[in-house]
C-alpha cells in the first residue's frame, strides 16, 4: 500500500512513517523544505507550500491512501496573527490536497485527518464520546470544527474519511510532557490550579499504532485516540514524580499566574476533557499503554 503523509518529519509523523516502513508500506511525504526531499525505493518526498498554493502533483501517483498531520504547533502563545496560522495551516493545506485529488481522478480510498478532543465540552466526570453533540464554544474548538469539514469534503470525492480526535500525546521527544518533566526533574514541580481537570492522553506509541490501525482496517468517521484510562492533571503530576523519584512540596500553581506567562494558551493546562476510548477499543484497537503509570515508566525509566 503506499500512503502520502502531511507533517511526515513532525513528532508523531517521523514515527508513523518508521511504522508503516516496517510495514513494507510504500510512503510519499510532503515537505516544505527542498532540503528534507529524500527518495528511496519505498519513501519519496515532495515539495508543497500551501499558503502559496503551490504542491508537486507527482505526489499523489499511486496512492491508496493520505493521513493529513500538517498543522501549526498550538502550543505557542496565541497572538492573532498566530492563531489565524493555527487554522489557515490546517485548511489550507487541506484545501490543496482536496483540489489536486479532485483534479487528478486518482485512486485515494481512504483519507485520514489529525483532530482534537478540544471539539468537546468541559467534563470532569462523565465521558463524552464521538456521539456528543454540544461542543465548546472556544478557539480551539472552533479550530477542530474547521479542520474536521475540510476533512469531510474528501467524501464527495467517494473517499472513506477518518478523523482522529487526539488527547495529550505523551512522549520523550516532545509534546507536552518533556515540559511538565522539566520542574519536576529539579524539585519544583506542582499541579496546575486544583488539580482536578481530566487529561485524557495517549502514549505516542499507541497513537501510531492506531493510526496503522485505521488505515489497515479502513476505518470512517470520527474515534477518539484516547487512553480507556484518563486521569486528573494532579494525579499526572504525582505519577511522573514518583516515577522520577522526585518530591512534590510546592503549592498548586494558580490559574492566573500561568495566563500572565502564556496568555490565551494557558487554556491547555486548565481545560478538563474527560473523553471515552469505547469506540476504537470497539473497533478492534488494543492498548498497549492503557495506564498512566506504564506509560510514563516507559518514557522515562
Amino acid at each position: 500500500m503506499t500512503v502520502l503523509i502531511t507533517g511526515a518529519t513532525g513528532l508523531i509523523g517521523s514515527k508513523l512513517v518508521k511504522a508503516l516502513l516496517a510495514k513494507n508500506h510504500t510512503i510519499h511525504y510532503l515537505t516544505t523544505s527542498v532540503l528534507k526531499i529524500e527518495s528511496t525505493p519505498n519513501y519519496h518526498g515532495f515539495y508543497w507550500n500551501p499558503e502559496q498554493g503551490k504542491i508537486d502533483e507527482n505526489c499523489i501517483y499511486g496512492v491508496d491512501v493520505i493521513v493529513h498531520l500538517a498543522g501549526a504547533n498550538i502550543a505557542k502563545r496565541w497572538t492573532n496573527s498566530y492563531k489565524q496560522e493555527i487554522i489557515e495551516s490546517r485548511v489550507l493545506s487541506s484545501e490543496l490536497l482536496f483540489n489536486l485529488v479532485k483534479k487528478s481522478k486518482s485512486k485515494i480510498k481512504q483519507f485520514i485527518s489529525a483532530s482534537g478532543t478540544a471539539i468537546y465540552p468541559e467534563s470532569f466526570v462523565t465521558a463524552v464520546d464521538e456521539t456528543t453533540k454540544i461542543t465548546e464554544d472556544s478557539f480551539l474548538s472552533n479550530v477542530v470544527k474547521k479542520w474536521e469539514d475540510s476533512a469531510n469534503r474528501f467524501q464527495v470525492l467517494d473517499i472513506k474519511v477518518c478523523k482522529l480526535r487526539t488527547g495529550i500525546v505523551l512522549s520523550n521527544d516532545g509534546g507536552a510532557l518533556p515540559e511538565m518533566v522539566k520542574p519536576i526533574k529539579i524539585g519544583f514541580g506542582a499541579a496546575m490550579g486544583n488539580g482536578k481537570q481530566i487529561q485524557s492522553w495517549i502514549h505516542i506509541s499507541d497513537l501510531v499504532a492506531m493510526y496503522c490501525f485505521a488505515i489497515e482496517n479502513q476505518l470512517e468517521s470520527v474515534y477518539n485516540a484516547v487512553t480507556p484510562k484518563p486521569i486528573s492533571n494532579q494525579e499526572l503530576t504525582t505519577v511522573i514524580a514518583k516515577t522520577l523519584k522526585k518530591p512534590l512540596f510546592l503549592p498548586n500553581i494558580p490559574q492566573f499566574i500561568m495566563e500572565l506567562l502564556l496568555g490565551q494558551m494557558s487554556y491547555l493546562l486548565f481545560s478538563s476533557k474527560n473523553v471515552s476510548s469505547y469506540k476504537i477499543r470497539q473497533a478492534g484497537f488494543q492498548f498497549k499503554f492503557p495506564e498512566i503509570s506504564l506509560a510514563i515508566a516507559d518514557l522515562y525509566q
